[in-house]
C-alpha cells in the first residue's frame, strides 16, 4: 500500500534519528515495522515563528517494495548522420534544446561565442583581478551560458510551459545532486554547476552533437524571409535552415544585428537596480528568530521582499545566501554586477539584487529614438554610469545603506564580497530618480517588514542591470520569428524565459518546433 502524506518536523525534532518513520506511523496509526520505505517528495522551511519547522511530504510505502528507478528516461541515441539543427548560445536554453535534438533524431550543431567552462575560469579570474573584461568569455558568455557560475537557482514559476520535473531529472542524470527533487527551493552551486554542464557537453557529443567554441556569429544568410545560413566571425559561411537562436539576455550583438537587418525586435520591460549586501549572520537572526550562529540543520537564510512605490514594484531579484557579488560586464567600460552561491552557501555575506520595474512605454522618454532598443540603451547609459563612478575600472560605486537612503556619501563602506572592490559613490544622487527615489522608499518598507534589514551593516553596490532582456523577438504559435521561417528565438535572450528552468524548458519547446517543421 502507498500513501502520501504531509508531515510537520521541529528543529528538536529533525536532530532525532528515523523522525520521519515515527511521524509516519503515527499519523498513518500502523506499527513501524509495517512500513518498507519513505520517500521524502517535498521539504520545506517554515520559519515565520520562533517555532521553526521542516514540512514534509513523503510517500509511505507499507508492505511493499520501495521503487528505486526514475519514470523518466532520456532516449539518447546516434545522430551523428542525422538532419542539423543549428544552434547559437551554448547556455541552458541551448542546452536543452540540442538534448531534445538527440532524443527526437536530428542533429545539433552548436556555436558558442565563448570558451568552455575550463578555459573560461582564466577570463573569470582576469575580470576579478586585473579588471580585463573579454567580451566574448566572461560571467554572461561561455559554456553554460549565465547560469554556469551563478548560484544555481532551479525556481521557476513558468510551472505551465513545460515539465519542470523533467527538467530537474535531467539535471540529476547529468550529476546534479537528487536533493534538487525534494527542496521546495533547489539550487546546486557555483562551484558544481560547471561539471553538470561539461557532462551535458559530453552526452552531446558522445551521441553525434557537434559544439564550437570561441565561434561567434556576426551575420544571418536570408533568402525569400527564410533562414537560409549563418556567417561566422572568422569569414566563414555554414549552411543552416533551421537555427534555434539561444544568445542570452547580453547578447547585445544580435538584437543589433537584427535591428539593422530589418528583422522584427521589440522593446520590452524589465527591472534594475542595485546589489544589497548584507553579513548572512544578520540575516539568519532575522529569518529564524535568533542570535549568533544559525542551528546546524539550518541552511543559509533568504528573503523575498516586494514592495509598490509610484505604481512600480520594487523587488528582491536573484537573492545569494551565504554568497557573494561579481562583475558580469559583458564589455569594457561598463560596470555590472551580479550574485551567486557556492553549494554549501556558506560564505560570509547574502546578497540580493533589488530593482526597480522599468516600464519601456512611458519610462524613457529620452531614449524613445532608438526605438526597439530603447530598453538596451538606457540599460547600456547606467553601465557606463557605473563604470564611472566606481573609477573607471571593475571597481563598483557603492554606498552604506543607510546613507543611500539618507542621502548622505559613505566615508567608509562594509567588508564586502565583491573582488574587485568597491569605491564611495553617491548612489543617491547618480540613479536617475524613476530608480533612486523607488528605491529608497522600498529599503524603508524592506526594514518595516524585515526588523533589523535597514542597516548601516549593508552595502548596496551598482548597478544590478541585467534582470532580463531588454529587447524580445517576436515568434508565432509555431515558435518561428514572424518573419523568418526557420528562425527560432528562443530563452531569455529571445523574451521568453526567465532563469535556468524556464531557460531550458524553452529551449525543449523550440527544439521540438523545429524538428517538427
Amino acid at each position: 500500500m502507498l500513501k502520501t502524506i504531509q508531515l510537520r518536523v521541529t528543529l528538536q525534532e529533525e536532530e532525532q534519528t528515523d523522525i520521519l518513520l515515527k511521524k509516519a506511523a503515527e499519523f498513518l496509526q500502523v506499527n513501524q515495522t509495517q512500513i518498507s520505505g519513505i520517500q521524502v517528495l517535498r521539504k520545506s522551511i517554515d520559519a515565520r515563528k520562533p517555532l521553526i519547522v521542516f514540512n514534509y511530504k513523503v510517500a509511505v510505502y507499507i508492505n511493499e517494495p520501495v521503487p528505486n528507478t526514475s519514470t523518466y528516461n532520456f532516449n539518447y541515441q546516434d545522430v551523428s548522420a542525422a538532419k542539423p539543427i543549428h544552434i547559437v548560445g551554448f547556455g541552458p536554453a541551448g542546452m536543452y534544446a540540442a538534448l531534445r535534438c538527440i532524443e527526437l533524431g536530428f542533429k545539433p550543431i552548436i556555436l558558442e561565442r565563448g570558451k568552455n567552462v575550463k578555459d573560461r575560469r582564466r577570463d573569470l579570474k582576469a575580470i576579478n583581478r586585473d579588471h580585463i573584461v573579454n567580451e566574448d568569455s566572461n560571467y554572461c558568455f561561455g559554456e553554460g551560458g549565465a547560469g554556469t557560475y551563478s548560484d544555481g537557482k532551479l525556481y521557476t514559476r513558468s510551472l505551465k510551459r513545460g515539465d519542470v520535473r523533467r527538467i530537474f531529472e535531467n539535471l540529476v542524470y547529468h550529476g546534479a545532486t537528487s536533493q534538487i527533487l525534494v527542496d521546495a527551493h533547489p539550487h546546486i552551486g557555483t562551484n558544481k554547476l560547471p561539471k553538470i554542464v561539461q557532462n551535458i557537453r559530453e552526452t552531446i557529443l558522445k551521441f553525434g552533437g557537434e559544439i564550437y567554441f570561441e565561434t561567434r556569429v556576426t551575420d544571418f544568410i536570408i533568402k525569400q524571409n527564410a533562414i537560409q545560413g549563418l556567417v561566422l566571425q572568422s569569414g566563414e559561411v555554414m549552411s543552416a535552415n533551421r537555427v534555434i537562436l539561444a544568445t542570452g539576455h547580453s547578447a547585445r550583438d544580435i538584437f543589433y544585428l537584427l535591428h539593422r537587418k530589418g528583422i522584427s525586435i521589440e522593446a520590452k520591460s524589465f527591472a534594475m537596480g542595485v546589489r544589497a549586501e548584507h553579513p548572512q549572520e544578520l540575516i539568519d537572526n532575522i529569518q529564524y528568530h535568533c542570535s549568533g550562529p544559525r542551528h546546524d540543520l539550518l541552511p543559509a537564510a533568504s528573503y523575498s521582499l516586494v514592495h509598490q512605490v509610484n505604481n512600480r514594484g520594487v523587488y528582491s531579484f536573484c537573492m545569494c545566501p551565504g554568497g557573494f557579488i561579481v562583475p558580469a560586464a559583458t564589455a569594457p567600460g561598463e560596470v555590472v554586477v551580479n550574485g551567486m552561491s557556492p553549494s554549501k552557501r556558506n560564505n560570509q555575506f547574502a546578497n540580493s539584487g533589488i530593482v526597480v520595474e522599468i516600464n519601456v512605454h512611458t519610462d524613457l522618454p529620452k531614449f524613445e529614438h532608438f526605438g526597439a532598443l530603447k530598453g538596451l540603451e538606457y540599460q547600456k547609459s547606467l553601465e557606463r554610469l557605473a563604470f564611472t563612478a566606481g573609477g573607471r575600472n571593475q571597481t563598483a560605486p557603492a554606498q552604506r545603506l543607510t546613507d543611500f537612503v539618507s542621502g548622505n556619501m559613505s566615508a567608509s563602506l562594509n567588508p564586502s564580497s565583491y573582488q574587485p572592490g568597491l569605491n564611495s559613490a553617491p548612489l543617491h544622487a547618480l540613479l536617475p530618480r524613476i530608480i533612486g527615489h523607488r528605491l529608497r522608499q522600498g529599503f524603508k518598507a524592506f526594514g518595516s517588514k524585515m526588523h533589523g534589514y535597514f542597516t548601516e551593516q549593508a552595502n548596496i553596490i551598482g548597478v544590478e542591470s541585467r534582470t532580463s532582456s531588454p529587447v524580445s523577438i517576436p515568434r508565432n504559435k509555431q515558435l518561428e520569428h514572424i518573419q523568418i521561417a526557420g528562425l527560432y528565438p528562443c530563452g531569455e535572450g529571445a523574451g521568453y524565459a526567465g532563469g535556468i528552468v524556464s531557460a531550458a524548458m524553452d529551449g525543449e519547446r523550440c527544439a521540438e518546433a523545429a524538428c517538427a517543421s
